[in-house]
């Protein structure tokens, strides 16, 4: 599962507090995007280990652009989704 019609993708797992602050932070901006949990999912955690050198690393964004931002703070994320909206 890779971003699909120009849609966000964020995998995360259910107890992760940093998943969380990436939402947040979505929900803030305003950005649409597609959630799969990597605890429902043992096919999206295969694609988040092959996405991080084979570990399960979480959250992982997946822009419709294809390019990839892992674990990232608050300050990574919204200058990510500033770029996009840019076309960087």
């Amino acid at each position: 599962m890779s971003a699909e019609s120009g849609t966000l993708v964020v995998y995360t797992t259910t107890h992760c507090s940093d998943c969380r602050l990436a939402k947040d932070v979505l929900a803030e901006t305003g950005t649409p995007y597609r959630h799969v949990n990597l605890d429902d999912s043992p096919e999206a955690a295969q694609t988040v280990m092959a996405l991080n050198g084979g570990y399960r690393s979480v959250p992982t964004l997946v822009f419709p652009d294809g390019r990839v931002l892992v674990e990232p703070s608050r300050r990574e994320l919204l200058d990510a989704l500033k770029a996009q909206q840019r076309g960087y």
